[in-house]
């Protein structure tokens, strides 16, 4: 007589393999994330001492989401790709991925840290339906000593760029596409 010992553990193997990976998937996704968090304030801090009078910009905006590690490489073709976090008056309220694709003469890589600032609700309305798409008319202001200073919204929508390391050498077209996540 047959036994169905071998189907039962196979199903069993499924079943804690399913839950493994859910538990998996949890953790990374946890809003208890705190070394993402602990490293975008401290990008916060390197943006306000290059810059100090960004911290206007940090205090008056609706939202900012501050992605303190995007890295971004090109041959021809080329991507970015980055994790944030969303801040609500200094409060972190959600997670962010940035993501790029572009086409164009580009060789090497580079990584750099980005906020984007939302002026009013609206705008940050937007990007939480992940309906933002920054396009290639849109640039972000390198942000350097005072470079704050006379920055302008555009469509209620702001961003700073400061390069971390690598070299890259870039004449592309492509844009960024965000996804949003609440804690």
């Amino acid at each position: 007589m047959k036994t169905k010992q071998p189907l039962f553990n196979l199903k069993s193997i499924f079943l804690c393999s399913a839950m493994l990976l859910a538990l998996m998937a949890l953790a990374q996704n946890s809003p208890k994330n705190k070394r993402m968090i602990a490293d975008s304030r401290n990008a916060i801090n390197v943006f306000n001492k290059t810059d100090p009078s960004m911290k206007r910009l940090f205090t008056n905006s609706y939202a900012y989401v501050v992605f303190p590690n995007v890295g971004k490489g090109g041959l021809g073709l080329g991507g970015a790709f980055g994790n944030g976090i969303v801040f609500i008056n200094s409060k972190a309220v959600g997670t962010a991925k940035l993501s790029q694709v572009s086409v164009g003469v580009q060789v090497g890589g580079q990584g750099y840290r980005e906020v984007i600032f939302f002026e009013h609700k609206n705008n940050f309305d937007e990007f939480k339906e992940n309906k933002l798409k920054i396009s290639a008319q849109v640039s972000a202001v390198i942000a350097a000593s005072g470079a704050s200073a006379n920055a302008n919204y555009a469509n209620g929508i702001l961003i700073f760029a400061q390069p971390k390391g690598g070299l890259m050498y870039e004449i592309s077209v492509g844009g960024q596409t965000f996804n949003y996540a609440d804690f």
